[in-house]
């Protein structure tokens, strides 16, 4: 919005040319989420705690310490990081730019879906919430309007093509196949970051360190210098999605103040949906999908590790895990939460450089 308006003026005073600048929005993206995070997190915590009195529903075949350490927590606390985010972007992004509006679309569509989730597990008092069939079904139907919305943006030598990360030549064109692929990733990016949001700070800081990665990696393909320079495939428009993600930044930031070990409140499906849906939407319009494999390899290992666990258990009548997800396992061999929290933000770095040697920096 203030790009919007402040532009024009940058022809009359030089002090206005900043706003054209990418690196200047984006860095201030990043302090305009944190602000609003610190200015309205205190009251958005305190009208969770008015409205849900005895916090998050705990679930009794989870770790047994979850039922004291736990209890009376509230959740919902995703709405601090859409509040945020939106406020951020809509201050500091091209608003011209379709782009910027689909992630938008799908961020606050994947957080309405979390936020009626949230909502009938305190109603109800059970961890079960929406049916995982009509969640699913949902998601899929947000995924699918985003997908036809990013073809019709996106030139025509790009729309429908998938890229392979280090082959810079290569593209295998996918035709309508591109919709199922972008619902794939895009819902299997949000569901896979809340089967990770299960302890205090968790999932929050991989969150910030993969949007800190697809700020870099929108920033280079939406540039036709640097895509060319690093021979990344160029997207037009993608640049502007580094002011969202740049937000996102921001906005991860300010939750993890409230979130960190003894956590004042729990993001829920409210917010990890709705970040990890913006991450996968992201990935598919940068074409990085694959990518985002590797810098979002954590929340992969947390998604395998259920899949694995559910496939033994139904097969053999076994179990891999003491617990899945995998940070429960842990918790279940005795490690303290603070412990798997931060080795688990090891690993999440560890993967983001790697997937961002995929750019080939030269």
């Amino acid at each position: 919005m203030l790009h919007n308006l402040l532009t024009p003026l940058a022809d009359e005073f030089i002090f206005f040319n900043l706003f054209r600048y990418l690196t200047f929005r984006s860095g201030a993206a990043v302090l305009t989420a944190l602000i609003v995070s610190f200015v309205l997190g205190p009251a958005v915590i305190r009208w969770l705690k008015k409205k849900q009195r005895e916090g998050q529903p705990i679930r009794t075949d989870g770790p047994e310490g979850h039922l004291v350490t736990k209890q009376g927590t509230p959740t919902m606390g995703g709405v601090l990081i859409l509040l945020a985010v939106s406020i951020s972007t809509l201050l500091w992004a091209d608003l011209a730019n379709g782009y910027v509006w689909v992630i938008l679309f799908v961020t606050t569509g994947f957080g309405m879906v979390g936020f009626a989730d949230d909502y009938l597990k305190l109603t109800r008092r059970s961890h079960k919430g929406v049916s995982s069939r009509i969640r699913l079904s949902v998601e899929i139907v947000i995924s699918l309007i985003a997908a036809v919305w990013v073809i019709h943006l996106t030139g025509p030598e790009l729309d429908t093509a998938l890229a392979v990360p280090l082959f810079k030549n290569v593209l295998f064109e996918l035709g309508w196949f591109f919709v199922a692929l972008m619902v794939f990733v895009v819902v299997g990016a949000s569901n896979a970051v809340n089967l990770t949001d299960g302890l205090d700070g968790l999932a929050i800081v991989p969150v910030m360190i993969a949007a800190g990665c697809f700020a870099l990696i929108s920033y280079l393909v939406g540039n036709i210098v640097f895509a060319d320079y690093l021979q990344l495939h160029f997207v037009e428009g993608t640049g502007e999605l580094a002011v969202f993600c740049a937000a996102l930044v921001g906005a991860s930031l300010g939750f993890l103040w409230f979130n960190a070990p003894p956590a004042m409140v729990f993001m829920g499906d409210t917010g990890s949906l709705s970040v990890g849906g913006a991450l996968g939407g992201i990935a598919v319009i940068t074409k990085h999908e694959l990518v985002l494999a590797i810098i979002g390899g954590l929340f992969v290992l947390e998604t395998v590790s259920v899949i694995v666990q559910v496939a033994s258990y139904k097969m053999f009548g076994k179990r891999v895990f003491r617990m899945a997800p995998l940070h429960h396992h842990f918790e279940k061999k005795g490690w303290r939460e603070e412990t798997i929290v931060v080795r688990f933000w090891i690993i999440a770095a560890i993967l983001a450089l790697i997937g961002l040697s995929t750019l080939k920096l030269r």
